[in-house]
């Protein structure tokens, strides 16, 4: 029996181009490095965004708090000038997705390495309400650890009362997202191709399931 599914937010319930990473990108490289799009998609996709900066430096053996600090500090106000202008959408029939789990009273939880403040802004520029569309937002400010440790997930399942992580999937766009699945012990961790790594990159994260669309989740759920 499932009781809840958790999804991630960018790339996989929304549809936001990757400005957040593209943000990352500029916000690194105006410090003087070349980093590609690539390097920061595939390093620091799925995790809470001073994390991923830092994951990003330490491709080049950079190991500095104090300048990963400078960047978060440059890239969080970037975003707040992208967030003005940039349009953000769901991704394809996440709504209707989110009314079919609900009508079968599996839980929606949606969860993100963006801050509380990033992810509330994404949530509210595309309409949905927390007890109305979904029923918990869970972010990186949240818990102590962010992914891939499964504190989001376990938070998750204190909060709505969920006893057994095998009642639980976990449904992602990038490596950091299935591997926080399999930590917090959920029935099925599955990745999607919508966001920001490649079929290819998920298939090293052994997910259960490899989906191209969230509505492919269904007759998974229905087995």
């Amino acid at each position: 029996m499932i009781k809840m599914v958790v999804f991630d937010m960018a790339g996989t319930t929304v549809n936001e181009d990757n400005i957040v990473y593209k943000t990352v990108y500029k916000a690194i490289n105006e410090k003087g490095y070349d980093f590609t799009l690539d390097e920061v998609l595939r390093e620091g996709a799925g995790k809470e965004k001073l994390q991923a900066i830092k994951s990003v430096l330490a491709l080049r053996n950079i190991h500095d708090d104090t300048l990963a600090a400078e960047i978060f500090e440059n890239f969080s106000a970037q975003l707040d000038v992208a967030y003005l202008t940039h349009p953000v959408t769901e991704q394809p029939d996440a709504s209707l997705l989110f009314r079919e789990l609900k009508n079968r009273d599996i839980y929606v939880v949606l969860n993100t390495g963006y801050s509380r403040e990033i992810a509330e802004a994404l949530i509210n520029k595309i309409g949905w309400k927390e007890g109305r569309d979904f029923d918990l937002l869970v972010t990186a400010s949240d818990v102590k650890e962010g992914r891939p440790a499964p504190d989001m997930i376990l938070y998750a399942m204190n909060k709505l009362t969920v006893t057994e992580a095998s009642f639980v999937i976990k449904v992602g766009d990038s490596i950091v997202d299935i591997q926080e699945g399999r930590n917090a012990g959920c029935r099925f961790s599955i990745g999607i191709t919508t966001g920001a790594q490649t079929r290819e990159q998920l298939e090293t994260a052994h997910p259960d399931y490899i989906i191209d669309a969230l509505m492919e989740l269904l007759p998974i759920i229905k087995a």
